[in-house]
């Protein structure tokens, strides 16, 4: 059945009449792309859903003048004329929050993919309407409450196991308490089913369903904000480690083209620890977008062996979709794990890519005849950035469970250029930036995020968890290999111009060990079983063995010994290969590696001081 939903049969109640604060049909006056200007507004609200044309587009007011309103089209505006009707609704543009969104592909206004393929075909038809999560579906839903309880916004009632990964906790809506007057028998429910009935303390009663409503634009309401202690862990060596990033915290991924971006999600939606994962197609290619399609059904999680479509939501808008919904689709998504959020999970939000974001904004303010800024992108772009990744955050949550939301955005800087608007923004707003380098890419070295260039701000927040349980030195090796790393930069600068044979022994131990660094700690294989995930205690040790190495060498160099010598092609090959021949669940190889690194330097300086007498 063609649904349009719940807000276009309200304001199909109400045509004619401004019952209930819906406003009065009015007119389509000019049509310039996604842009239509309607007249004889009357009763109309900034950010309402309307329906537009005899196809009943859906679109979103954006301003109101006098009789006169501009609105956004989140559908192809081909065929629509000036005096078709536009029918307001007098709700926002707002998502249904409740079981069957997990594991379901959306688009841009959460609008499902596969149902959508049900009723227009292989294209996407105008006119579809708001449909959203499936109302037919029969869900078990076990009741929590009794009759007499009292609630208040956020309280669990009910739950449904929506996967077998995710239980789903529904809750009162954050601005709704009062008296549970009447209450069902747990059992098989629809969405629309009322469960349970409250009644506030001016009387009105209010019916709880299977979902709640929510504005897109509308951050959720907290108990409280925390400090962001615990670590995202993801897995990949150069994150955990060098850059690490906070549950509740927002993190970039600048990257030209061919670099690995949504390589590097994929990488973090699959390892992650994070309990659900939000992916955002945002203005990608078609046939990138067809790729995670594809590729995320089949993809089984590793931690439970079931399907990662278990705990993960894909919202796909591709780049030849209307530039309205793209815009949309990134408030889609926060608002989805928003609510996963408050039920006390830990979710994690793939942007790909935020870029393509800035550029549907940057086409819609172009249509608004509006005073562009920087490159033409409109003069808003860094508080509609700073309004999104704001919204990430680990929070304490109504039903009083800890839970956060992690925002990880590509960004697609044009050329590779990180000057340009939309990465100088982002990095206002996040505080991890990690820079994907298309020399490291070409390279063959993945992750190619450029150690010299990235950064974490959640080094300190992280210390007290790393040290409690990783190490007690783990952040002083870190920075001590930074140095490394960035010592072998500048001494490079010298290699190239003379050659590295006029460097001393030291500094020619620094350029080894820094290459050991990359090519044995940094890289690392997405498609080794041992390699594409790597707990944090393997992860220390490998780090370890590398700095028991170096300081095995530097002694060497210190007392006079050459560093053809001190550099052992088959001390150094092992130290390279332990990510791949030291299993993820047997660490015994680190020690008999250590064993191998001190016979070998205890009888080379054993046979130097032979020599010496």
């Amino acid at each position: 059945m063609n649904d349009s939903g719940y807000n276009l049969r309200k304001a199909q109640k109400c045509k004619g009449s401004s019952v209930g604060g819906v406003g009065k049909i009015a007119s389509v006056g000019m049509v310039n792309g996604p842009v239509v200007r309607g007249d004889s507004v009357e009763g109309f609200k900034v950010r309402e859903m309307v329906m537009v044309g005899k196809k009943k587009l859906l679109a979103e007011v954006i301003s109101i003048e006098g009789e006169h309103a501009v609105i956004q089209v989140y559908e192809e505006t081909e065929g629509l004329k000036t005096g078709e009707e536009i029918v307001p609704t007098g709700k926002p543009l707002s998502l249904k929050l409740g079981p069957g969104m997990i594991g379901n592909i959306f688009d841009g206004i959460q609008r499902p993919l596969e149902r959508m393929e049900e009723i227009s075909g292989g294209f996407i038809s105008e006119g579809i309407g708001l449909i959203s999560i499936d109302p037919d579906k029969e869900w078990d839903v076990e009741i929590e409450v009794s009759k007499g309880d009292i609630l208040k916004g956020g309280q669990i009632y009910a739950t449904v196991q929506e996967t077998s990964l995710i239980q789903h906790r529904l809750m009162v809506p954050p601005k709704v308490s009062g008296e549970v007057v009447e209450v069902r028998e747990s059992g098989k429910y629809k969405l629309e089913d009322e469960v349970v009935i409250l009644r506030d303390d001016s009387g009105a009663e209010h019916e709880l369903r299977l979902y709640q409503e929510w504005a897109v634009r509308d951050p959720r309401p907290v108990e409280s904000r925390m400090t962001i202690s615990k670590p995202l862990v993801t897995g990949q060596r150069v994150l955990d480690i060098f850059f690490p990033l906070g549950k509740g915290g927002t993190a970039a991924l600048p990257g030209g083209f061919g670099t690995g971006k949504t390589m590097t999600q994929h990488q973090l939606a699959k390892w992650s620890d994070a309990d659900i994962i939000v992916y955002i197609g945002c203005g990608e290619r078609g046939n990138e977008m067809t790729e995670v399609l594809e590729d995320f059904p089949k993809l089984i999680d590793p931690k439970s062996g079931k399907p990662l479509m278990e705990r993960t939501i894909l919202i796909a808008n591709t780049s030849n979709m209307p530039v309205a919904a793209r815009e949309a689709s990134i408030y889609t998504g926060i608002t989805m794990a928003e609510y996963y959020r408050d039920m006390g999970y830990h979710v994690a939000i793939m942007a790909d890519s935020t870029s393509r974001w800035a550029e549907a904004l940057r086409e819609i303010s172009g249509r608004l005849e509006e005073m562009p800024a920087e490159e033409g992108y409109p003069a808003y772009l860094p508080s509609r950035l700073a309004q999104f990744y704001e919204r990430a955050g680990y929070v304490s949550s109504l039903c009083k469970k800890e839970g956060s939301v992690t925002v990880i955005g590509a960004v697609s800087p044009p050329g590779g250029d990180f000057s340009e608007p939309v990465t100088e923004n982002t990095k206002r707003f996040v505080n991890a930036f990690l820079a994907l380098d298309r020399n490291l890419a070409y390279a063959r070295h993945y992750p190619a995020i450029n150690y010299l260039n990235s950064y974490s701000g959640y080094i300190k927040m992280l210390s007290d968890w790393m040290k409690d349980n990783v190490s007690d030195n783990i952040i002083d090796l870190r920075a001590k290999f930074l140095d490394i790393l960035h010592e072998e930069k500048k001494l490079m600068e010298i290699v190239e111009l003379v050659g590295e044979d006029v460097l001393p022994d030291g500094q020619r131990l620094t350029i080894e060990i820094s290459r050991l660094i990359k090519n044995g700690f940094l890289q690392q294989n997405a498609l080794h079983k041992e390699d594409t995930y790597v707990p944090l205690e393997k992860q220390y040790l490998m780090l370890q063995t590398i700095d028991i190495l170096y300081e095995r060498a530097k002694k060497a160099v210190k007392s006079g010994i050459a560093i053809s010598q001190v550099r052992n092609d088959a001390i150094f090959s092992s130290v390279v290969k332990m990510k791949y021949n030291i299993p993820n669940d047997d660490f015994s190889g680190f020690k008999k590696l250590k064993e191998d690194i001190d016979a070998f330097y205890d009888g080379l300086e054993k046979k130097y001081e032979e020599y010496a007498k």
